[in-house]
């Protein structure tokens, strides 16, 4: 956008302070302008500049007639506060100011990315945005250079500026905004600007009660910012810089997600796009550009079709003044989730569910040029493409010609036929020599022969797809345990995503043995835990055919070898005095458990003729199991049950309550279990596999569901990595501890710990006694006769309470916190904050 000089007539308020002013300083104005007007002046002073359009000097418009403030307004938008001064730094200044050609040069990039509702055109700016690493470096083909803010450093224009702190943000890890602007009032040029971080500022409270889902707080009050205020010499300088944040950077993984590095990108990608005239390679790319939407589209879909996947025209924005399109979104077909429909429940053979909230994407905005460009890319999948060989079903596809089917696009599906038995064992052999072991184990095969295993030819099938998913990912682990007639019986395999996941998370594991419960079911075995939201996880799977001692010792060493020699603290598992034996050979040092949840899923088998008696039986039997933490109330809960329902003369549930230790939650306080039979109840794992866990089912159908389950496990934990950072849950109050405690804790955990803080609001003290350094406090929560012992000691600040919330879950309970409020502690102490529930679990 160029500039002139203003018409002096056409403001007379102008001419009269310029007249006013001392002669000295005149003189100084005048001079200005000589130097301004030389031959050797840099093209920045330059009262002309060059018309893009036509290629010849052209006068700046007055700045009263430019529509360069309503589109400020459209792009940052930012608040302007028009200052009662006409500057906050000197009069003399606004006046020279007046007299300059320094009109802001802006962006067309945040136009594109914030207005899709408006029709105005914006210039390209003169100086583009070049894709540099970091501060100190040049811009490709400019002047400006990219330096560290600081108090007194100089930019040549309010947009250099604004870019210089943008990237010093970016490498940061924050993003910025423009906040307040001091004009001037007669002519409306830049006097002064501040930019300040995403978080700064708090949300103004409204009471809306129409609202039924509150927008998350991002906002934490932070300082950090930098001020530019208008030199005499029409340079900006930095006045003021606030480099310090109250709250976290995002990691380098996910910069890509905040809106400055976003426009950033964009205006580095559309000045590569245009310098790059090499051609397209198939590839969306951002900034990319298109001559119309439906060669947009057309393109979207010929890449989807390569990839796998089907594409919907989902958003689209046009203009109110002629309804063209202004932007549209093309999705992936299995985008968003089906909305429910009261009449679907009259319908007798429903359509089967497709979407699942994908998130695949390619959004295009018009730009100044007429031309469409990629203003967003996502191009990953939360569930598993469509093989090559089936893309032409697709809906969006089906139009695709033949010749494309015939020229590659689409591979033959005969090559996923399993091969012959000599052609697996010489690829078994070059695998083997690729990859360093054998994934058939004839070292520790079984001694006799299985009476139960695999299908005909399952094994060849799974071998092929699991050297294919070697081949792809080296990393990739699997193992076969033939019987003693050399037939393939027990299966093991775990991936790279799976054994980070344990490197983490690998505490405590449950082996689930579900496959139990159903009849001709395939055993499908997976060793499942939970992360820092939790949310499940899987660390490794197999197909067991053989349920003896030597199977299950093999298995859990195959499992160590294949995490790396890592042992769990904890293991749960369900009742079985084979798989014991096994886990005290192989995990003598691990606390070996009998999952409750297991305990009540064979409790759903066997008393299964009790739902029909009574519609509250699986209430009463869940909360027997789960919800009593103290011996002498679990077991009153027990007779209860017997007594309600008749139930002393079941044999199941004798045998079961004789070993009662080794499953039931009071007495099993002490060992740490993550919680995770929460979860297990929240998520039925076999549910969404029960289709593939049938024996007559192909065995690579199972495999190919739980990768696809699997991903969208790793989606879900993607969104709450994400939302941990950037949306803090509500606080119910100003409290020191609750602000600490949501800072360390993921949101999912500092849940369940506030929920225990607001219990020890209602909690009472109603002993104390002192030993020494350590005090002993009897509380209770009011109105309720049970007592709970807490102990302090004062020296080293530890605190413990009977009730062994902390041992068992890791997160500290009401009566423990009631005492450290009660002894001034209003800091969670760090040894009392897990590193598995809390923020920083995977660093």
């Amino acid at each position: 956008m160029g500039c002139s000089e203003p018409d002096i007539s056409s403001h007379p308020q102008e001419e009269s302070d310029y007249n006013e002013l001392p002669t000295s300083f005149r003189l100084d104005i005048d001079v200005q302008r000589d130097c301004r007007s030389s031959k050797d002046s840099s093209a920045e002073r330059s009262p002309a500049v060059i018309d893009h359009e036509h290629d010849s000097p052209r006068e700046c418009q007055s700045p009263k007639g430019s529509s360069f403030e309503k589109r400020l307004v459209v792009i940052d938008t930012e608040q302007e506060y028009q200052s009662p001064i006409p500057s906050s730094i000197d009069k003399n200044q606004v006046e020279i100011d007046c007299e300059e050609c320094e009109t802001p040069k802006f962006y067309s990039v945040s136009k594109c990315e914030m207005d899709v509702d408006g029709e105005q055109e914006l210039q390209r700016p003169n100086v583009p945005c070049a894709d540099l690493p970091g501060a100190g470096m040049a811009m490709k083909g400019e002047e400006y250079i990219y330096v560290l803010p600081q108090i007194g450093v100089e930019f040549e224009s309010e947009d250099h500026a604004y870019n210089c702190y943008s990237r010093y943000a970016v490498l940061e890890g924050f993003s910025i905004r423009k906040d307040f602007v001091n004009k001037s009032r007669i002519n409306g040029i830049v006097v002064s600007r501040r930019y300040t971080c995403y978080r700064q500022g708090y949300r103004p409270i409204q009471h809306n009660a129409n609202v039924r889902k509150s927008r998350q707080e991002t906002r934490t009050g932070c300082l950090a910012h930098m001020t530019i205020a208008r030199q005499p010499n029409g340079k900006f300088c930095v006045t003021h810089f606030e480099p310090k944040h109250n709250h976290e950077f995002v990691a380098p993984c996910t910069t890509y997600l905040l809106p400055s590095q976003k426009r950033l990108n964009f205006a580095q990608a559309v000045e590569a796009n245009l310098g790059d005239k090499s051609g397209i390679d198939g590839v969306p790319k951002l900034g990319m550009g298109f001559d119309s939407e439906d060669h947009a589209y057309e393109f979207y879909n010929t890449y989807a079709g390569r990839v796998g996947f089907s594409v919907r025209k989902d958003y689209v924005n046009r203009s109110k003044i002629n309804g063209s399109v202004v932007s549209r979104r093309f999705t992936c077909f299995r985008e968003g989730f089906r909305q429910r429909d009261k009449r679907d429940m009259n319908v007798k053979r429903p359509r089967k569910e497709t979407r699942i909230g994908c998130l695949a994407q390619l959004v295009i905005s018009r730009q100044p040029d007429d031309r469409y460009r990629v203003t967003h890319f996502e191009e990953k999948h939360n569930h598993e493409l469509v093989a090559a060989c089936r893309v032409h079903m697709l809906r969006s596809q089906k139009r695709l010609i033949a010749a494309q089917v015939f020229e590659g696009d689409l591979v033959d599906c005969s090559n996923m036929q399993p091969e012959s038995s000599s052609e697996l064992i010489c690829k078994t052999g070059r695998d083997t020599d690729n990859h360093g072991y054998d994934p058939i184990d004839y070292k520790n095969k079984l001694p006799f022969k299985c009476m139960r295993g695999m299908r005909e030819g399952e094994s060849a099938r799974l071998q092929q797809f699991f050297q294919s998913k070697q081949l792809k990912n080296p990393s990739f682990f699997y193992a076969f345990q033939p019987d003693v007639d050399d037939q393939v019986t027990n299966v093991f395999w775990v991936d790279t995503k799976m054994e980070m996941d344990y490197g983490d998370f690998g505490d405590v594991i449950c082996f689930d043995t579900t496959y139990r419960l159903q009849k001709d079911s395939r055993p499908f075995t997976p060793f499942i835990g939970i992360n820092h939201h939790k949310q499940m996880l899987i660390f490794g799977a197999a197909l067991l055919y053989d349920e003896s001692v030597e199977s299950y010792k093999w298995l859990f060493q195959t499992f160590l070898e294949a995490m790396s020699g890592k042992k769990p603290k904890t293991i749960l598992t369900d009742q079985d005095a084979l798989m014991a034996e096994a886990i005290d050979k192989v995990f003598p040092e691990t606390l070996h458990r009998i999952c409750v949840w297991h305990v009540y899923q064979n409790a759903l088998k066997q008393l299964s003729y009790m739902f029909a008696g009574s519609g509250s039986f699986i209430n009463d039997l869940s909360s027997c199991l789960f919800y009593h933490e103290d011996e002498e109330d679990f077991i009153n809960a027990w007779k209860v049950l017997l007594d309600v329902y008749g139930l002393w003369e079941n044999e199941w549930l004798h045998e079961t309550f004789e070993y009662r230790e080794k499953w039931a939650t009071a007495y099993g306080r002490h060992i740490f279990c993550a919680d995770i039979k929460a979860v297990l109840l929240r998520e039925s794992f076999t549910e969404n596999l029960r289709k593939y866990l049938k024996s007559d089912s192909d065995v690579l159908l199972l495999c190919k569901h739980l990768g696809k389950v699997v991903n969208d496990w790793h989606y879900k934990e993607l969104e709450g990595n994400y939302n941990m950072h950037h949306h803090l849950p509500e606080l119910m109050g100003d409290v020191i501890l609750l602000k600490h405690a949501r800072n360390m804790y993921t949101p999912r955990i500092f849940e369940l710990f506030q929920q225990e803080y607001e219990t020890c609001l209602n909690i009472i003290v109603n002993q104390c006694t002192q030993t020494g350094p350590l005090f002993e406090y009897k509380v209770s929560i009011y109105g309720q006769p049970r007592e709970y012992i807490v102990t302090f000691d004062s020296s080293t600040e530890t605190v413990a309470c009977n009730c062994m919330k902390f041992e068992f879950m890791g997160v500290l309970c009401s009566h423990a916190l009631k005492v450290l409020d009660y002894r001034n502690i209003k800091i969670l102490p760090s040894k009392y904050i897990l590193k598995r529930w809390s923020k920083d679990a995977r660093v």
